[in-house]
């Protein structure tokens, strides 16, 4: 099903704002990451926008998958934009004081460092217990962010199963990484 569509049904049907959800999250999270230099405020802006995505849903009346996910992306670039106006008005109010301006980065790179080398070893046993397929798949979906349809072709398979591989490895994955964290 199409991020159209899925958006349609999401107005009757919070499963499908949730594979909505899914699909682009990471994707908007890293940007917003790269576009922001703060894990923090990637993380608050991705909330913030599909949380105004749920509430707007009535809103989008596009009819492809490509103009679902502009919709998508032109709702971050708003929250974006009004992030960067706040933060230029901080920072201007704390050259004015004299105080010292925020720089988090460093601290929030040192604690996903810290969280991934606690999660390290769980996550090489867990990608080894997935079967060839499911790793495969996952590598080629998730690590080289490649869109379903060069994963399928990859791997000489349907995109349907494409898809359905790279959601049983996450779904294990998961699993056994919860015990973990």
């Amino acid at each position: 099903m199409g991020d159209a569509e899925l958006l349609r049904r999401a107005r009757r049907d919070p499963d499908a704002f949730c594979r909505f959800y899914e699909r682009h999250a990471v994707r908007l999270r890293a940007w917003l990451r790269r576009e922001t230099g703060s894990l923090e405020a990637a993380n608050d802006l991705t909330a913030e926008t599909f949380a105004q995505a749920l509430v707007s849903l009535r809103r989008f009346r596009g009819s492809t998958d490509d103009q679902a996910a502009g919709w998508l992306y032109g709702i971050a670039r708003n929250l974006l934009f009004q992030y960067r106006r706040r933060e230029r008005v901080e920072t201007a109010a704390r050259r004015r004081l004299d105080m010292p301006l925020r720089d988090y980065g460093e601290y929030e790179e040192a604690d996903e460092l810290v969280d991934a080398q606690g999660l390290a070893a769980a996550l090489d046993s867990a990608l080894a217990a997935l079967p060839h397929g499911e790793r495969a798949a996952l590598d080629l979906r998730i690590v080289r962010e490649l869109p379903f349809d060069e994963v399928a072709e990859q791997l000489a398979v349907a995109s349907p199963a494409a898809r359905m591989r790279v959601t049983r490895a996450l779904r294990a994955l998961r699993a056994r990484l919860a015990g973990a964290a």
